[in-house]
């Protein structure tokens, strides 16, 4: 039998989970445990079909908007990208039992826009159209108080109701690298732009960027294991790419990996975005465990101890 190549695995760390994905996964099977199926679920509670498949299997109901929940007694939850202000207030209308598993960090950028607002300031997000988060946070505002880019040449577009009374919020899960150049851009703009205390990009975005910038020069090809929806998972692929990495795959699970590109490499470089469980990393290394001999090196750039607790209404003696 013919020997299998070698190949070097360097996996990326930190990868995969992040302590708002647990917490909202963790909810959606507290609710299940404690209420019992269904559980309704507005929009896909993280962007991985895999995770969402699972929940699913257990007695979860994904929908895409509250009038396809029925009236009901069983909890619905708000998915870790957050909602529009209208969203809450039309579930207590309906006096629906909503739980909300928003990401701690969406909400300290919904909380910053609401301040800014109440301060009297324009608010300009960075953010990709179309993306729930995106949704969320300009949902927490009137239309006319929000203004949405999406990349460097739209600050030269802004046209502001008053250009000395502005503040700008963005995206948790954006390229740290792109923002960066988009921030600097609207402070050039608009000197007195007012940023937020902390970075809005959250701490698992820029360590997964980092551990990619330090591996992609080393390895012949990266593998990002995420969604296709996943903006974070996006980012990872162009952040590889931007790094010098010659063959970058977004890939879900082992069955979407394209082999043919792969077929000189010697080296790979592995990571996960923050929406994807680490038994699809496994599994994406049991594949070319088949094909080559695999000597698996991890990368680590930081520790997270980061923790969340559950939405209250999960918590405590209630929820025993």
């Amino acid at each position: 039998m013919a020997r299998k190549p070698p190949l070097k695995i360097l996996l990326c760390a930190p990868r995969g989970f992040c302590a708002g994905v647990v917490r909202a996964v963790d909810a959606v099977e507290r609710a299940l445990a404690l209420y019992g199926p269904p559980v309704y679920v507005r929009h896909e509670i993280v962007h991985n079909k895999y995770v969402v498949d699972g929940l699913k299997k257990k007695g979860a109901v994904f929908v895409r908007e509250l009038a396809d929940v029925p009236d009901t007694a069983a909890p619905v939850i708000f998915s870790a990208h957050g909602v529009p202000k209208a969203v809450p207030q039309e579930a207590a209308a309906r006096r629906l039992l909503a739980i909300d598993a928003t990401c701690p960090l969406v909400t300290k950028v919904h909380r910053e826009a609401e301040i800014h607002f109440k301060r009297g300031r324009h608010v300009i997000l960075v953010g990709h159209a179309g993306h729930p988060e995106v949704a969320g946070t300009m949902g927490q505002l009137p239309p006319h108080a929000i203004t949405l880019i999406e990349a460097l040449g739209d600050v030269d577009r802004l046209s502001p109701p008053d250009r000395h009374n502005l503040a700008y919020v963005t995206q948790t899960t954006l390229s740290v690298d792109d923002t960066r150049e988009i921030v600097e851009a609207l402070r050039a703009r608009f000197p007195s732009i007012v940023g937020p205390h902390k970075e809005d990009i959250c701490y698992a975005t820029t360590n997964r960027q980092e551990a990619v910038k330090r591996v992609a020069p080393m390895v012949d090809a990266l593998l990002v294991v995420g969604a296709p929806n996943s903006s974070n998972s996006q980012r990872l692929r162009e952040v590889a790419e931007r790094a010098g990495c010659p063959v970058t795959q977004l890939v879900l699970r082992a069955e979407d990996i394209e082999w043919p590109a792969l077929a000189a490499i010697r080296t790979l470089g592995l990571t996960a975005g923050a929406s994807a469980p680490e038994d699809l990393v496994e599994e994406i290394i049991d594949a070319f465990a088949e094909r080559y001999e695999v000597e698996v090196e991890q990368i680590s750039i930081a520790t997270e101890d980061m923790f969340f607790p559950l939405p209250r209404e999960l918590r405590g003696e209630a929820a025993e």
